[in-house]
């Protein structure tokens, strides 16, 4: 049995078909590409800045008799080792778990970050510095520190 044949217009229509799929796969990996990259330095973007400026661990994270951070339990909460030099009633004496911010909306976090409010409306509680990071950094932040592990109850 004869195969019909296909007319060079068919043809052509079939090349261009396949022609678009191959370019929109091809943005599509392009843009996925893309996204992960910017995800990814602004993970990094907030970690130097939760780690080296902020230095959140001095405080969130527990410290071992060597007075060492201990790695295991980064940013999940610590008494904190000093106190007010004159009584201060608001004085938080527990460094809360920041790691994954549990309790915290993203939109809240970075209000906190931007602000020092809490999305309770209150400020942090000393010592815990009232920050004002622009928005850019401020999600950075949170990104980062919703990227960890939470404490586990």
């Amino acid at each position: 049995m004869a195969r019909p044949s296909i007319s060079s217009r068919e043809q052509e229509r079939t090349v261009n078909k396949h022609m678009a799929t191959v370019a929109v796969v091809l943005l599509s990996v392009s843009f996925l590409a893309a996204q992960q990259k910017t995800h990814t330095a602004t993970l990094a973007r907030g970690r130097y800045l939760v780690e080296g400026i902020g230095m959140c661990g001095d405080c969130h994270t527990p410290h071992n008799e060597k007075g060492e951070p201990i790695k295991e339990q980064w940013f999940k909460g610590a008494p904190l080792a000093f106190k007010p030099a004159v009584p201060m009633p608001v004085w938080a004496d527990t460094a809360v778990n920041i790691a994954g911010l549990p309790g915290w909306t993203k939109e809240a976090a970075v209000k906190f970050m931007m602000t020092g409010i809490a999305y309770n409306g209150l400020p942090a509680r000393p010592p815990m510095p009232q920050y004002r990071f622009n928005q850019q950094d401020a999600e950075a932040i949170v990104a980062y520190l919703q990227s960890l592990e939470p404490a586990k109850k």
